[in-house]
Parts: C-alpha cells; structure tokens; sequence
C-alpha cells in the first residue's frame, strides 16, 4: 500500500539511499556490507566548492564482519564521496572500534560512545544503527531459528521474534493465531 497523495504538488530536492546486504562467508563468518548515498536534485554550494545536480554528496560504505553469535569480529568503512575531500574520508580507520560489540547486546550505544560526536563520521555512525535488525533479517531461518507457525512438541524456547514488535507480543492476536503455544492472556492494557 502505497503512501497517501501529497498536496500540494511536490518537487524532489533530495534523496537518501541506504542499502545493507548480507553474505554467509565459507569461514562460517557473515559480512554486512553497508552503503549509504545523499543526492541533490540541485547543484549545491558547499564551502570545498560546488557539487553538481546528480553527484553525491555523500557516498559512504561500512562493513562488519560478525560470528553467528552477532559480535563483531572485523570492520571496514570507506568514503568514495564526501563534502569536505582530504577531511572527511579520513576517518574510516576509526571504525575498527565496532569490534567487540555485539549486535544485540548493546550494540547501537556502544556505537554511540565510540564513534558520536567528532569521534566518528555522522553518516557513517548512522548508518551502523541500522545493522542490528538488517543482521537478524538475515539470520533468520539460516541462524535464528524463526519456527514461523512450527508445532514441534520439542521446541522448548520461545520464537526468537516473539515480544520484539508490537505485532509479536506474546498477548496479541498474532500471537494466538501463529504462535498459539506462546499465546499469553490479553492484559487490561493491550485491550485498551
């Protein structure tokens, strides 16, 4: 379903593309390759010049590579486009510091305390929020066992995706109707 019709007419000025793709590597190790691009419409005066209509301002890649436990083992980022060149794109060494984080264990606010601020690029430390869930997308069903629907007597742990959003939530109809093992009782507060 697409969105509603904006009014009044509409001209693109900018567009933001983020792009995370996810590669099982033959060491048992997975690579999440990340990519992110801003692009004007317009050409843009920037103080190291102009940048013309079409041209990235920013085109900036992050890799990490994790384990299957989700903890970051190595990590890489790169600058092939950037505002201020010579300046910028010389911060990419800083993104070793994501090694040791866990995706799931704390991940984006170590993030936050390692690479924030004049720590790390802007873009680039927003575009390592977005890794957690792009590497669960992943997982699941190849790592993450999802059980979607499954009714095995033997499955002793809840679905890993259960109490995760607002439609798993082990007292919702979703719930019930898929997962009717773990289905808890609606509290007054979810009938509300």
């Amino acid at each position: 379903m697409p969105l509603s019709s904006s009014h009044p007419r509409r001209v693109l000025k900018h567009t933001r593309a983020i792009q995370v793709q996810a590669f099982a590597r033959d060491d048992g190790l997975w690579d999440i390759d990340a990519h992110i691009s801003d692009i004007k419409t317009r050409d843009t005066k920037l103080g190291s010049g102009v940048r013309a209509a079409g041209t990235p301002l920013h085109d900036l890649w992050l890799r990490i590579t994790i384990d299957t436990q989700l903890t970051v083992v190595a990590a890489e980022a790169v600058s092939d486009a950037v505002p201020y060149p010579g300046f910028c794109d010389t911060i990419g060494a800083a993104y070793g510091k994501l090694v040791g984080l866990n995706l799931m264990k704390g991940f984006r606010r170590g993030v936050t305390e390692r690479l924030a601020g004049i720590a790390g690029c802007t873009h680039l430390t927003e575009l390592a929020l977005v890794l957690p869930t792009a590497a669960i997308q992943a997982f699941a069903g190849e790592v993450i066992d999802t059980r979607d629907g499954a009714q095995d007597d033997a499955q002793q742990r809840k679905p890993f995706q259960l109490d995760r959003c607002h439609a798993l939530r082990s007292d919702g109809a979703a719930v019930a109707q898929y997962y009717p093992r773990w289905a808890l009782k609606p509290s007054a507060e979810s009938k509300s």
